[in-house]
């Protein structure tokens, strides 16, 4: 037998999703996840899967992977010391960014200080116009004397960020040869190779971030590569992209900005499967882990996807995922501040000390210590037997906010869980407002290992249409990078009037774009199975700020059909704003290609339905809704599909609890999920 394995390493747990290629089963399994040794939790769960499902190294064929180092490389700033070489009297591009503030309604809120120092950037003659003409010629001398000053200062990288590189990247080119010339071995890194987009600000942090991780991520790859080799796995590890796509290690080493949203895009893409293969057309997934809680937008099976996504304290404007950070994670912890009011978060414990009631050596109280202390988690060994569950410590930590709070244990933890909830409710308001959504026509399919025992309170308060737990809730994030295809974005800045003549260069531009797209599959990827392409083009009326990103009919393209590309903007912008001008010139500002080669995806068997009331494991008494009462606990693993529960209860499963409040209605459905309603829900 051959498998197909897909990992995600998360801030308390590395998930590991296991297909098997023959029979089609999945599997899962859990391990805690190591930051103090990064990959050392990836060969821990392949011992595991030996041990437990007597899978062998050599038996693994395919490996995809997760990661957040590069992610948080930047959020801690532990990234490589860069110089940066741009445009004479363009110093100030990282300071100046888009003169926004963080914080729109805080006078004194302050953008973060640009992780390249300003005395490390150099402004070098030399000018490229907008049309791609040269103006003044490049100053060798000024580069090489650049370089020198740069490494005298500590420089252990140089990043090239020239005006218009986007439409004319010789002077990129020029520079470069000078740096390794000068200084061989010093890396360094182009603008106009990492991501080649219009707009000054935008393409140099993307650049700046890019090389800013670029070292950390290429040893992490390197020692992953060697570490599985040395366990037997022959296959070589592929990992998720920001994109929701996978790429090779080596393509990664260098191209690492294109993966640095890899985790979060990896749980979008398996929930995405998930309604697709279910039927579930609006959909919100909900991924809720150890430290944070993500969502997305899923329509008819497919992620909306976007530019500009948050790393750390910075945008990345490369095309990926739309995820929205909403919240706290299961190992948020909760404190009481110097006013006396109960907070929780930012900071989590972690994979280690972790949760008090992990018995890891955690002494703060966590959401899920407070889950634990009202009942609701405890009678069933959580993460496939890593975690017992000590009640007794959760009640202890959140008995010392209690009792600063005047307030008994029970009403404090499920204080602490109304306050992540509400923090959540304010943050998914604004993001279904900036998507322009109602809520209440929403499937909201919670995973990660807290988001079913969060969910319900979440979509109670949002009054969604229902909540779906799929059958491995707690392992979906590693079942998307398992099934995510190959896939890899091009783009080119041509900035022409969509007028008499742009026919020619339109199509002359995607025709580069396709034969970029088709080496990159066959030769970089070794893939030669069936693909897809993509065409869209980010256009604008003239005269606008920014641009829509408008899926485009390659019929239309050949034939040089500029009427229809004009009708397929005025659609999208009517789709998006409620109007459009058709009489309106059009620009078109970049054209974009998109490649996707298949993977193949594990069935999600769908089951004859067996009507009927669950059966009951046990009754467990908890403190829900203010109250103490007595409630139903039901094993997942003995749910059939058909068979339907009213809340409150309690469904416990190897990898998450869920938590059905008082009011709700538990079904099982074809597929094995678990659909919760409210009652007066919207249908």
């Amino acid at each position: 037998m051959t498998y197909r394995v897909g990992v995600d390493i998360g801030g308390s747990f590395t998930d590991f999703a296991l297909f098997d290629e023959e029979t089609k089963d999945l599997r899962s399994l859990k391990v805690f996840s190591r930051p103090d040794q990064p990959g050392a939790e990836v060969l821990e769960g392949v011992r595991l899967v030996g041990e437990r499902y007597g899978i062998a190294p050599r038996d693994i064929t395919y490996f995809t992977h997760g990661t957040t180092v590069g992610i948080n490389t930047v959020i801690q700033r532990k990234g490589l010391r860069l110089a940066l070489l741009t445009t004479e009297g363009f110093r100030d591009v990282l300071e100046l960014g888009r003169l926004k503030i963080p914080d729109m309604y805080n006078l004194l809120s302050k953008r973060p200080d640009p992780l390249i120092t300003r005395d490390l950037v150099y402004g070098i003659p030399g000018r490229i116009l907008a049309d791609g003409s040269e103006k003044q010629a490049l100053d060798e001398a000024a580069v090489e004397d650049a370089v020198k000053r740069a490494q005298a200062a500590g420089a252990e990288g140089i990043v090239i960020s020239f005006l218009h590189a986007y439409r004319n990247d010789a002077h990129e080119r020029q520079a470069k040869a000078v740096v390794q010339r000068v200084a061989p071995g010093l890396p360094v890194f182009c603008s106009s190779e990492t991501w080649p987009i219009i707009r000054e600000y935008e393409r140099t942090i993307t650049s700046v971030i890019g090389g800013y991780v670029q070292p950390r991520v290429s040893h992490y790859l390197s020692s992953l590569q060697q570490a599985l080799k040395d366990a037997g796995v022959a296959a070589d590890p592929r990992l998720t992209k920001s994109n929701g796509g996978v790429m090779t290690a080596e393509q990664g080493k260098t191209e690492c900005v294109q993966m640095i949203l890899s985790g979060t895009a990896s749980g979008v893409i398996g929930a995405s499967y998930v309604a697709e293969v279910c039927g579930i057309g609006r959909c919100m997934s909900l991924d809720i882990g150890g430290t944070s809680a993500d969502v997305a937008i899923i329509i008819d099976g497919q992620p909306q996807y976007g530019v500009g996504e948050k790393i750390g304290e910075f945008q990345i404007f490369i095309p990926s995922v739309s995820v929205s950070s909403i919240g706290e994670g299961g190992g948020s912890i909760a404190w009481v501040d110097g006013q006396g009011v109960l907070r929780v978060g930012p900071e989590s414990a972690g994979s280690r000390p972790g949760p008090a009631c992990y018995g890891r050596g955690g002494t703060r109280a966590t959401i899920t210590d407070a889950f634990v202390a009202l009942g609701l988690i405890g009678h069933a060994d959580l993460g496939y037997n890593a975690v017992k569950i000590d009640i007794g410590k959760a009640r202890e930590v959140v008995g010392e906010l209690a009792d600063k709070l005047g307030r008994s244990v029970e009403e404090t933890a499920e204080a602490i869980i109304d306050i992540a909830v509400s923090g959540m409710y304010s943050d998914v308001s604004g993001l279904v407002s900036r998507f322009g959504v109602d809520p209440r026509e929403f499937s909201c399919l919670a995973f990660g290992g807290a988001g079913p025992m969060l969910a319900c309170f979440l979509a109670r308060e949002l009054r969604m249409k229902e909540v779906v737990v799929p059958l491995t809730p707690g392992v979906l994030s590693a079942l998307g990078g398992l099934i995510a295809d190959l896939k890899n974005d091009f783009i080119k800045t041509v900035y022409l009037d969509l007028a008499p003549g742009a026919d020619e260069v339109i199509r002359g531009e995607f025709a580069g774009l396709r034969e970029r797209a088709l080496k990159w599959l066959r030769d970089d990827q070794g893939y030669g199975g069936e693909y897809a392409l993509s065409y869209s083009a980010e256009m604008r009326y003239r005269g606008q700020s920014f641009e829509i990103d408008t899926p485009l009919d390659q019929a239309a393209i050949e034939a040089g059909d500029l009427e229809a590309l004009g009708r397929a903007f005025h659609a999208e912008h009517e789709r998006i704003y409620g109007h459009s001008d058709p009489h309106a010139a059009i620009q078109v500002v970049t054209v974009r290609l998109v490649i996707s080669g298949k993977t193949r995806k594990p069935e999600i068997p769908k089951r004859e339905l067996q009507p009927g009331p669950a059966r009951r494991a046990g009754e467990i008494e908890v403190y829900l809704d203010g109250s103490k009462r007595r409630i139903g606990l039901y094993h997942r693993k003995e749910l059939v599909p058909g068979q339907t529960l009213d809340g409150p209860a309690v469904v416990a499963q190897d990898d998450c609890t869920t938590v059905v409040p008082p009011g709700f209605t538990l079904a099982v459905d074809a597929f094995a999920n678990l659909r919760i309603t409210a009652a007066g829900a919207v249908q």
